[in-house]
């Protein structure tokens, strides 16, 4: 496993961002585990967390693109702190653009906030967790009813390789609707295998106990 997706998997546990326990999802699905990216509200874990979407994003799609688009209202701080990441780390500049959930019509008019979105730009999405995909649902005609842009995929921090609306993972089904690769900084799967009976500050995150509720949660809900 890459060093950055280890020292992401930690930053998850100190920023208490990742959870362990009993959870009921908004799915209504109960969890042995839970991820709220509404945590991370420092300005060093902000920044943080923007290097690890930029490093992810620089491994599964390069720097051939124009655009990161960050979905309201919790894409919006993940869209900045990304895109100047990717500046500071790669010397790269790219636009960050979101959508408003109410249209402005005075001053800054329209949809968007940042950037305009303009014929042929090269678009990536980031979010923090699909479960389903109907986020995606939302935000596609968002995009592409702003101009004619190719979108080159979606990054996610975690992805909880669960089923969406069928039997595949969300991740997949983006995939195979829409046409463009969906990936994450880390899956649930390198989480496990990284912290199961693994003291980290003194504490065993994944035990026995809690491994056996993570299978059987999988057995059920787990992406074919």
């Amino acid at each position: 496993m890459e060093q950055y997706k280890q020292e992401f998997i930690e930053f998850m546990v100190d920023s208490q961002v990742l959870k362990f326990g009993e959870f009921t999802l908004k799915s209504g699905r109960k969890s042995p585990f839970f991820m709220n990216a509404g945590g991370y509200v420092t300005g060093t874990q902000l920044r943080r967390l923007g290097e690890y979407y930029a490093k992810a994003i620089h491994d599964n799609y390069g720097l051939d693109f124009d655009v990161l688009f960050g979905p309201a209202y919790k894409g919006i701080p993940l869209s900045v702190a990304a895109t100047m990441a990717i500046s500071e780390l790669y010397g790269k500049e790219i636009r960050y653009c979101s959508n408003r959930k109410e249209v402005k019509d005075h001053g800054d008019t329209g949809i968007l906030l940042g950037s305009r979105l303009k014929d042929g730009d090269r678009v990536v999405i980031i979010e923090d967790v699909t479960t389903s995909g109907k986020s995606i649902e939302e935000t596609y005609p968002i995009i592409k009813a702003q101009a004619n842009v190719e979108i080159k995929g979606l990054m996610v921090s975690l992805n909880r390789m669960e089923k969406g609306q069928g039997e595949r993972s969300a991740l997949a089904e983006i995939k195979e609707k829409y046409g463009f690769d969906a990936n994450a900084i880390v899956n649930m799967q390198e989480v496990v295998e990284y912290l199961y009976n693994k003291p980290y500050k003194g504490q065993i995150y994944i035990d026995d106990t809690l491994k056996k509720a993570i299978d059987v949660y999988y057995e059920q809900y787990g992406a074919k």
